[in-house]
């Protein structure tokens, strides 16, 4: 089981990290809500908790809870720009369908 990152976005949570000024790592995972079912979180860790998976990549730790790794397991975690929106994306090899705002999606 495992959640990975491009350079891009490992240098972007590397910069929001440093910004910061503290913090362990980034917490990757999921929550129920939207018309889909489920959606992605993002937050900054200050502290792994004991039943937290790591994965540390390209000098970044990604944290992720056990209920979420279910849902996420084999995601690649990516930064792009396009045109005048920036922002995560998430390639899930789980993800069977998106809602149509994009906002959720179902595996």
């Amino acid at each position: 089981m495992a959640v990975t990152l491009t350079d891009a976005a490992a240098s972007r949570v590397q910069a929001f990290l440093k910004n910061r000024g503290k913090g362990v790592g980034l917490r990757v995972g999921v929550k129920t809500t939207g018309c889909s079912g489920l959606a992605y979180v993002l937050e900054f860790v200050d502290e792994v908790a004991e039943d937290d998976e790591v994965f540390e990549l390209k000098d970044v730790k990604i944290i992720v809870d056990a209920k979420s790794l279910v849902y996420i397991d084999g995601t690649e975690l990516d930064y792009t720009r396009e045109g005048l929106n920036e922002g995560f994306k998430f390639t899930n090899p789980n993800q069977k369908d998106e809602c149509g705002c994009g906002e959720s999606f179902t595996v």
